[in-house]
């Protein structure tokens, strides 16, 4: 009976032995010859973790067809490269600068991730309001003059960069001398309180005088003064030049109603202003320009770019346009290589 029972004892021992050797192998797998404790297994993946979401805060200075395509392109970008991931809280200042600051100031308050501000105004309120988060400007013409940074170099380096919607001054200058090569004064028509329209008037001006024209510049301070400068221009000049200028885009019927009856045609420095009171224009693609700023944002917010190191960037290319309908009042034929204002 004693036998029995150490002979059961011995069978069980080795059982529990057993047992414990096939679970210290992982299912009877030998183990490393080194004794180490890793080993070679078909790990699944870990599910890909939640993608990151972002808040875009987008400060538009009024709703005009050049800058609604701008933030057309700039929302398009983004959504492309972080589809589902960024949701945007927009506000339009309806033509007010003061109200960009009320904007943005919100969008502070909130902790956006990125500030893009539309148009000299809204950019301006952008970079007063916040030194931390980034800002991305479009539709701005001049960022050393809009920001009052002497001698640019093309970089802010700060949390500002962004896009400029500039158009060459010097090939505008010429193309009012491809239109009107017998002409001999040139009123310079714009608003005095954005930066970047004396800027690009100046510009011209040297330019066009270089031609051997004689320019004159017809500032006016807000719409309020505008009619009577535009009708004071029409009454001096063969040829208006209105540059990218957001008040004038904003008014284009007031001039027009003043230029075409009295048979003095205007260049423009964009498209919506020339669609509205222009006979032609060297103009970019206010869309193409928001796209590339929306690529920018894209790299900002996933880390692969820094904001201030990234220069201004251009519009890709321009297009020299007419417009149809005024050029038939006035009696003008587009030269060759102009594409007609749909």
């Amino acid at each position: 009976m004693k036998k029995m029972t150490k002979l059961l004892a011995l069978v069980m021992a080795l059982v529990l032995a057993l047992a414990l050797t096939a679970c210290g192998t992982g299912g009877g797998e030998p183990a490393p010859a080194d004794g180490s404790d890793t080993q070679e297994t078909d790990v699944q993946p870990a599910p890909d973790a939640e993608a990151a979401s972002y808040v875009v805060g987008i400060c538009q200075l009024a709703p005009h067809v050049a800058l609604d395509a701008a933030t057309d392109g700039f929302k398009d970008a983004l959504e492309e490269a972080l589809p589902g991931q960024v949701t945007f809280k927009e506000g339009n200042a309806a033509g007010d600068s003061p109200t960009c600051a009320t904007i943005v100031n919100g969008f502070v308050a909130e902790n956006v991730d990125l500030i893009m501000a539309n148009a000299t105004p809204a950019l301006q309120a952008a970079a007063a309001a916040t030194a931390e988060i980034p800002i991305l400007g479009t539709s701005v013409t001049e960022y050393g003059v809009a920001l009052g940074i002497e001698n640019f170099s093309g970089t802010v380096g700060s949390n500002v960069s962004g896009t400029s919607d500039l158009a060459p001054l010097d090939e505008q200058a010429a193309m009012l001398q491809e239109w009107f090569p017998d002409a001999q004064t040139v009123g310079l028509v714009y608003c005095s309180a954005e930066p970047n329209s004396q800027y690009q008037v100046d510009t011209v001006q040297a330019a066009l005088e270089g031609l051997g024209y004689t320019c004159t510049q017809y500032p006016f301070s807000d719409t309020n003064d505008m009619a009577s400068v535009v009708q004071n221009a029409v009454d001096n000049s063969d040829v208006l030049y209105v540059p990218t200028d957001n008040t004038l885009a904003n008014n284009t019927g007031v001039v027009d109603n003043i230029c075409r009856p009295a048979g003095v045609p205007v260049i423009a420095g964009e498209e919506g202003i020339c669609a509205g009171c222009g006979v032609a224009t060297l103009s970019i693609s206010y869309y193409d320009l928001g796209y590339t700023t929306g690529q920018m944002a894209a790299k900002i917010l996933t880390g692969e770019a820094n904001v201030a190191e990234m220069p201004i960037e251009y519009a890709p290319q321009v297009t020299k346009k007419f417009n149809p309908a005024i050029c038939e009042d006035l009696g003008l034929t587009a030269p060759d290589g102009y594409e007609a204002i749909g």
